[in-house]
C-alpha cells in the first residue's frame, strides 16, 4: 500500500538539511531503485522552486510499504529526522487516484 510521509521542519533548518542531505537521498535512491517511491521533495518556505536561504518548511515522500508500522519504522530512521531537521512527521495510508 502508498503512505505518504509529511514532514515539517524545525525553524532554520537549512544548515542541517544541507548537511543531511547526501544520507536522506541515498534512501530515497534505494527505494526508487526497488520501484517503491511515487514522489518526494522538499516544501519550499516561500513561494519560489529556489527558496535561497530562506530554506524548506518540510518535505512530503509518497512510497510503497508492507504495512503503516514499516511506513512508520522508515519514517523515524530518516537521517533528517535523526539530524534534528524536522519537527513533526505524520504517517498516514495515502491512495493515489490521478495520474
Amino acid at each position: 500500500m502508498l503512505y505518504a510521509i509529511i514532514a515539517e521542519d524545525v525553524m532554520d533548518s537549512l544548515e542541517a538539511r544541507s548537511k543531511t542531505r547526501p544520507a536522506h537521498l541515498q534512501r530515497l535512491e534505494t527505494l526508487k531503485s526497488e520501484g517503491r517511491l511515487i514522489l518526494a521533495g522538499p516544501h519550499p518556505a516561500v513561494d519560489s522552486p529556489d527558496p535561497g536561504t530562506v530554506g524548506f518548511s518540510g518535505s512530503l515522500i509518497v512510497a510503497e510499504f508492507p504495512c503503516l508500522e514499516d511506513a512508520q519504522t522508515w519514517a523515524d530512521t530518516d537521517p533528517y529526522r535523526e539530524a534534528g531537521v524536522y519537527a513533526k512527521v505524520t504517517v498516514k495510508p495515502f491512495k493515489k487516484v490521478l495520474p
